[in-house]
């Protein structure tokens, strides 16, 4: 027989896996699958099993939100391990699963996983911290790992728009040299993102347009400081459409950034404190972990 780790994050923000977990483990074992179950203790562990123990396994699932996937692809990178991967998404928003179309009932997702045929997938990384879809910092960006478990359980997506609402009140910006493509901007910014993603924070992403999650590319949008009333407006009008604007906005696609600070940067990494820097360097590493998803013919350029 197979034999598969099961990576459960307990606390994650939907309920439904706890009510059909014993369903999802007969889906693998019906596909001769020996499976055993860990359950998360806290944060980091997902990542610490996969290198303590992951080479003992034909294949890894993991079950929770965004962050829990993150974790458990940090693993991967910190030890270099080669296994298919297996994601059952479970959080409030799970982004990375809408993108590839990965089903949100438990089962049905499992379904697909033991069916599917690996495809390789690209992950970030932000100075030696690893990222699967989304590196972000400034205005709305600490939403995710500043809004309590609790509240995303109840709420869902209204928990992010809430905690959002406050970043309103006083908006931070940041004085920024950055690098990408032999180009250099500067300026004061609010906000950036690279990502991996059509889908950010349970909605739309600026960056959605041509996303290819194996071309070695990231999008990014950065957000400069508003100046006016008229500023204000271009930039609502952009994220209610998600289209960016040249006028307040700088959008690329690149395998590699870097921006300096005068000061600290707070990010988050696929939902999670990702650390404070100065300088903040980001690069891509294609097709490094292999996804048991559909791949719909090598997985076309979502539109």
């Amino acid at each position: 027989m197979k034999k598969m780790l099961f990576i459960v994050n307990p606390k994650a923000g939907r309920t439904t896996l706890k009510n059909c977990l014993i369903d999802v483990i007969d889906v693998f074992c019906k596909k001769e699958y020996e499976v055993r179950i860990y359950l998360t203790q806290g944060v980091g562990d997902a990542a610490r099993v996969v290198k303590e123990e992951g080479e003992k396994y034909d294949v890894i699932v993991c079950a929770g939100g965004d962050g829990t996937l993150g974790n458990t692809v940090t693993g991967f990178m910190e030890c270099g391990l080669n296994r298919p991967l297996g994601y059952i998404p479970c959080g409030s928003t799970n982004d990375y699963a809408r993108s590839l179309e990965i089903p949100k009932e438990a089962i049905e997702a499992a379904e697909q996983l033991v069916a599917a045929a690996p495809f390789s997938v690209d992950v970030g990384e932000l100075n030696k911290n690893y990222f699967v879809y989304v590196a972000a910092f400034g205005i709305f960006s600490d939403t995710s790992y500043a809004t309590p478990q609790n509240m995303k359980n109840i709420l869902g997506h209204a928990a992010y728009v809430l905690q959002g609402m406050k970043s309103l009140v006083n908006v931070p910006t940041y004085n920024l040299k950055i690098e990408f493509n032999n180009q250099t901007y500067t300026g004061e910014f609010m906000f950036g993102m690279i990502s991996n993603s059509v889908s950010v924070g349970g909605y739309k992403s600026l960056t959605s347009h041509g996303v290819e999650f194996d071309d070695g590319l990231f999008e990014g949008v950065l957000i400069r400081k508003i100046q006016n009333l008229a500023d204000l407006q271009r930039i609502i009008n952009s994220l209610l459409l998600g289209n960016t604007n040249e006028t307040n906005m700088v959008a690329f696609r690149t395998n590699r950034v870097v921006i300096e600070s005068e000061e600290p940067i707070a990010w988050t990494l696929d939902g999670e404190y990702g650390g404070e820097y100065t300088r903040s360097e980001i690069s891509v590493h294609r097709r490094a972990i292999a996804l048991l998803v559909s791949p719909e013919e090598e997985k076309e350029e979502v539109k």
